[in-house]
């Protein structure tokens, strides 16, 4: 707490007032007038001090530093106990935060559809493999070279944007990222549709076996409660 002192601004208007009043009541044209009359407001000016004196109070210091706060601990990812999804769990977490950055970031409508496909299936590829770790083998090298690649490309797009500069070399790179995203935008789709190719067969499969089950019983092709 610091202790600030404050004036009053009475006496002052005691001054004022008293050379309103000789004005009023008394000459003002020779110098000994003039002095009498300082004189005078002066000592109306002690009088108001007497009267209305100067008051302090206590205000809080703003600049004072304050007790300092705890910084916020930050939240880790739970771990999965595999230490190999874990560092997949938490390479999705940065490519998905470097994307919405870069989305906006990035204004052409058309960039950022392309960047909004490639977060989410980013997602659901990473989330087909934590749900089944023995499908790791299968994106090594969308993680160790296609997901990055992607990133440095949509980086250099961003940087380039953003100097509102326009030229052979500028203009011809985004050019060739912008026709590249959506061919990276079919082979991201087709990596997650390649995650779900065993399971398609062993459906398949299953399928084919039901069919022929139901053939040899006489009542393939019917309908539950057909006759």
């Amino acid at each position: 707490m610091a202790y600030v002192k404050k004036r009053s601004v009475l006496p002052i208007y005691f001054v004022g007032g008293t050379w309103l009043l000789w004005a009023l009541c008394a000459p003002l044209y020779r110098p000994t007038h003039y002095l009498m009359a300082a004189l005078a407001s002066l000592a109306a000016y002690f009088v108001g001090k007497m009267i209305f004196p100067d008051r302090g109070y206590e205000m809080a210091d703003i600049s004072a530093p304050g007790p300092a706060q705890p910084k916020p601990k930050e939240e880790k990812p739970q771990s999965t106990g595999n230490p190999e999804i874990d560092a997949l769990l938490d390479e999705r977490a940065k490519a998905v935060s470097e994307m919405r950055r870069l989305n906006d970031s990035i204004k052409d409508v058309k960039i950022s559809a392309q960047i909004s496909h490639l977060e989410a299936t980013t997602g659901k590829i990473i989330d087909a493999v934590v749900e089944k770790p023995a499908k790791l083998p299968q994106i090594r090298k969308f993680m160790n070279y296609y997901l990055p690649t992607t990133m440095k490309l949509l980086n250099a797009y961003d940087r380039m944007d953003s100097t509102g500069a326009s030229g052979t070399n500028i203009d011809g790179t985004k050019e060739k990222i912008e026709e590249m995203l959506g061919t990276i935008c079919v082979a991201f789709s087709r990596q997650l549709d390649a995650l779900y190719g065993e399971e398609a067969l062993d459906i398949s499969a299953d399928i084919t076996v039901m069919e022929q089950m139901l053939q040899q019983e006489g009542i393939g092709g019917m309908t539950l409660g057909g006759s």
